[in-house]
């Protein structure tokens, strides 16, 4: 069923070609409009919280965690796309009314584009990770193309979880301040800056599974740092959140799509 929505968003996609990357385009110009830097601070932003996180909390968590600066990095890492992608996905449908008030079209093609816009930026701060996993002696080797699930799987979540937000805003505005509590409450329980395993009861390091952002984020460590290959059922449990919230996110906009126009 996934595949043939995919599929099918592929083609309306293909169709609105050129309108989605004028999306894309104009997100980028509004994100960094009268900036200096520009596109530097999807670099710079993320580092600079690194630097914070690693000077604070090193001495708490870092002493007996190896490589903890890629530990560090890795959260962070996956922590600023999920939340850079849906909550731009978030108000999608909201900051683009005018637009859809007027032309009928795909109206996830406006949370798509934010999406995209996300994923460049995402691209941009992987390759400074990888640059910080050399210097921090990580060994490099054909498992790290293995990545590309983990960001595939994030992607998509990213897109379901942001057409469930951006339907909610609609019909709700008190969920961008809710979410952004949220936020900072999954912060803290994704371990960005702390292990699991301190807890020593099992049942609680299984608990965090049912964390999604810390499913990806465990990935990317086991991959980089422990050096090795997740499970087959831990690849599974990664394509189950994508594809869960891929298929509320759809059912969620197929369901109200004629009620959006009329809150905008």
């Amino acid at each position: 069923m996934e595949s043939k929505l995919i599929r099918k968003w592929s083609n309306r996609i293909e169709e609105y070609k050129f309108l989605f990357s004028e999306l894309v385009k104009r997100d980028f110009s509004q994100k960094y409009k009268r900036t200096s830097l520009g596109m530097a601070w999807s670099v710079l932003s993320p580092l600079l919280t690194l630097l914070v996180m690693k000077v604070v909390f090193t001495a708490f968590f870092g002493r007996n965690t190896p490589h903890y600066t890629t530990y560090l990095f890795s959260g962070n890492l996956v922590m600023a796309f999920y939340k850079e992608a849906t909550k731009n996905g978030m108000d999608s449908l909201m900051k683009n009314s005018k637009i859809i008030e007027k032309i009928n079209l795909p109206k996830y093609l406006f949370l798509l584009s934010k999406n995209v816009s996300a994923l460049v930026n995402f691209s941009l701060t992987l390759v400074v990770y990888f640059f910080f996993c050399f210097l921090d002696n990580i060994q490099f080797g054909p498992r790290m193309v293995l990545l590309i699930f983990p960001i595939i799987c994030l992607t998509i979540m990213n897109i379901g979880i942001g057409m469930i937000l951006s339907a909610l805003y609609v019909f709700f505005r008190d969920i961008k301040y809710l979410y952004d509590v949220f936020l900072t409450l999954l912060t803290y329980l994704s371990a960005i800056f702390y292990r699991v395993d301190r807890f020593k009861d099992p049942f609680k390091q299984q608990l965090f599974l049912l964390n999604p952002v810390y499913v990806m984020i465990k990935y990317f460590r086991t991959i980089v740092i422990d050096m090795t290959i997740p499970s087959a059922a831990y690849h599974g449990l990664c394509l189950f959140y994508a594809l869960f919230y891929l298929a509320i996110g759809t059912w969620v906009y197929k369901k109200y799509n004629n009620e959006f126009i009329y809150y905008l």
